[in-house]
């Protein structure tokens, strides 16, 4: 009879399939134990990416499905998480209290790299991750005005040398923009941005964070080389948007992390749809089903789909993102559902021994 029961309670949490690692908890390994004594069963799940807005809604749905079995007088179903720590490139030495660093690029600009970047980590802090952001791009820096931090900020230096993070909007944030002035133009060539992004991450004193999200420049140049030669960055993730031009480029964004053994966790596609503010009509202004192509093309994931919408821009534009602004709303939950593929995604890497990384003209 209790083996009977036994068998009953694991049918019914194989019956929930994670909808971010697209498995159900025992193949995902989250069932970390189960007591059944006088009809009262306990279960004790575990997830490796960020779950605090999920796991009361897992847990409940899970006890109803357990106390449905005959034989059951009561379930409680406990669920706690903590992300691991991934290391992409094993001669690298880890930054100071980070665990995972993403690299979010795009073969080309204009696509809405940066305001996804921002909404990104945002959305992962809202699940209850730590979360810092970075912003790469040396010579045209906005993340100052996309977090709303004020003009003229600058961080507090310690010993000389270190620089605090800016704090905004929950996030710890480092971005070029808090070193210079708004009108100063960065005419350096690419050693001295190159080193200087490696300051900005090196020299920052991160605070025991899960994620770095780096908002990196849009191409395939020095900034992404230093980045995978330099830095131990986890993971990747590609922006694009439906334009066959801007595929493109995703496809070539794509190729360059593979080529210096950074994983690449999947595609997100901005821009997919435009949602009429009148009528609510949705139209693919810029083509269908292009990021889903290049995903299936390179053995990866569509991470997601977001909107052309003009609630997004001004949002960015005011310094409140639209996931710190209305964290419950239909846009905002499509970041959210994006970082939770990525987080997932990310938890199911294993960090692997990679050889030292020779980049040749070829």
């Amino acid at each position: 009879m209790a083996d009977q029961l036994q068998a009953q309670v694991e049918e019914a949490l194989k019956g929930y399939q994670d909808p971010y690692l697209n498995t159900d908890l025992f193949e995902a390994d989250a069932v970390k134990s189960i007591d059944i004594k006088d009809g009262v069963v306990k279960v004790q799940l575990f997830l490796q990416y960020p779950s605090e807005y999920l796991k009361d809604g897992i847990c409940q749905m899970l006890q109803h499905a357990i106390e449905n079995i005959d034989g059951v007088e009561s379930a409680e179903v406990n669920l706690d998480w903590a992300v691991s720590s991934h290391k992409a490139h094993e001669n690298l030495t880890n930054i100071a209290n980070v665990k995972n660093i993403i690299a979010v690029a795009s073969g080309k600009g204009g696509v809405g790299k940066s305001t996804t970047s921002v909404n990104l980590a945002l959305a992962l802090a809202a699940d209850g991750a730590k979360v810092g952001i970075l912003d790469a791009d040396i010579y045209g820096p906005s993340l100052g005005m996309m977090l709303g931090v004020a003009e003229g900020t600058r961080p507090e230096t310690v010993q000389e040398k270190f620089f605090k993070p800016v704090m905004a909007l929950g996030l710890q944030s480092m971005s070029m923009a808090y070193l210079i002035t708004e009108n100063t133009p960065m005419v350096w060539r690419g050693p001295m941005v190159s080193g200087a992004l490696q300051q900005l991450i090196t020299q920052t004193l991160w605070e025991d964070l899960d994620y770095l999200v780096v908002d990196m420049p849009p191409g395939t140049g020095d900034i992404q080389l230093t980045l995978s030669q330099k830095v131990p960055v986890s993971a990747s993730v590609v922006v694009t948007t439906p334009q066959d031009i801007a595929l493109l480029d995703a496809k070539k964004g794509v190729e360059m992390f593979r080529k210096v053994n950074i994983p690449v966790l999947g595609v997100i596609e901005n821009m997919s749809i435009h949602i009429c503010s009148n009528c609510a009509h949705v139209e693919h202004i810029f083509g269908e089903g292009g990021a889903d192509k290049i995903a299936k093309e390179f053995n990866t994931r569509l991470l997601g789909s977001l909107p052309l919408s003009k609630y997004i821009r001004e949002q960015s534009d005011s310094g409140v993102p639209v996931v710190a602004d209305d964290p419950e709303c239909d846009v905002a939950m499509m970041y959210r559902q994006t970082a939770r593929n990525l987080a997932a995604a990310l938890s199911l890497q294993k960090s692997a021994v990679v050889p030292d990384i020779q980049i040749s003209d070829d």
